[in-house]
């Protein structure tokens, strides 16, 4: 067992009834880290996050919290997690500060240490000038504020989200993001899940796709748009009045060349390349042909693309 992984999900699978919810997922994050858990709906997210937070008992695989077996050391393990649910409910008659203490108490804190830690964490998600409104007015962004808050009470080491952004406007998206940026620098291990790849890739150390249930790929943002060939660009751009460099597309490399402008063209690059080789004998050639040029760069897919490839079955 490595120390500095937190999580670690093995073969572990879900049914209900005939319907294979998770179909022998494996994965981990380490300590401090960030997990975007990203697929559509129905992929297997929420599963997979509640039988992280022990909601789901009944399921075949193991998963481990720093080394322990969450289903043996349920109690003690579950003291380490905070969960911001994808739905979670509030007296709407009680005020924030009312709902914080309640929730507080249940997680076995007691004054005047719950009381400081309300006002912490009221100050933490920018919520002390409404500590007092009943939540029955609060707005989209501030009821998912108080969720957080909630999950929050108790000091967790490791954070569990599940579609935290869901539903909120552009400002109240931004707020959100910047705070779990800064929990995330103090050290929380985080697992979020969203089916909106913009908001995982903003704040994630590393992504996961699922779809139906099983994990296509995990891994840094770099190392998905890296490792995933499919869709690769080389952007040429000659100097001005020169003309534009010809027979890129009698390369075997080459799937097909795209003239842009007079100055431009974009070389797209067949999906089982070398990437290196190519490039070389791209330069090869327009240094044979003495092309003056301005800008040669290698357009990567984009993160939106490799998520995409995934889901609709482009690549094992």
């Amino acid at each position: 067992m490595n120390d500095n992984i937190c999580i670690e999900f093995k073969s572990v699978s879900k049914s209900y009834k005939d319907i294979l919810a998770l179909d022998d997922i494996s994965f981990n994050i380490r300590k401090g880290e960030i997990l975007g858990y990203i697929g559509p709906n129905g992929a297997g997210k929420t599963t997979t996050i509640k039988i992280l937070v022990g909601l789901i008992k009944d399921y075949e695989g193991r998963v481990n919290i720093y080394g322990k077996n969450i289903a043996k050391d349920n109690q003690e393990i579950h003291k380490l997690i905070g969960y911001h649910p994808q739905e979670a409910n509030f007296q709407e008659w009680r005020t924030v500060y009312h709902a914080l203490k309640t929730f507080g108490r249940l997680s076995g804190l007691k004054s005047p240490q719950l009381d400081n830690r309300i006002s912490n964490i009221l100050e933490l998600i920018n919520l002390s000038d409404f500590r007092d409104k009943k939540i029955v007015h609060l707005s989209g962004g501030m009821f998912q504020k108080l969720r957080l808050g909630q999950a929050l009470l108790h000091e967790p080491e490791i954070l569990i989200m599940d579609e935290p952004l869901s539903g909120l406007d552009p400002n109240s998206r931004f707020q959100f993001k910047k705070i779990i940026r800064k929990l995330t620098k103090s050290g929380i291990t985080s697992l979020f899940s969203s089916h909106i790849l913009s908001d995982v890739q903003d704040i994630a150390d590393k992504i996961g796709i699922i779809n139906q249930g099983r994990i296509m790929k995990i891994g840094t943002p770099e190392v998905l748009q890296s490792s995933f060939h499919i869709g690769n660009i080389i952007e040429i751009v000659v100097a001005e009045n020169t003309a534009i460099c010809e027979g890129l597309d009698d390369l075997p490399y080459v799937e097909y060349v795209e003239k842009i402008k007079s100055d431009k063209e974009l070389v797209h690059l067949k999906s089982d390349v070398d990437i290196d080789l190519a490039i070389y004998k791209i330069m090869t050639l327009l240094k044979e042909q003495k092309c003056r040029i301005r800008n040669f760069n290698l357009l990567k897919p984009s993160l939106e693309e490799v998520y995409l490839k995934y889901i609709r079955g482009g690549t094992n």
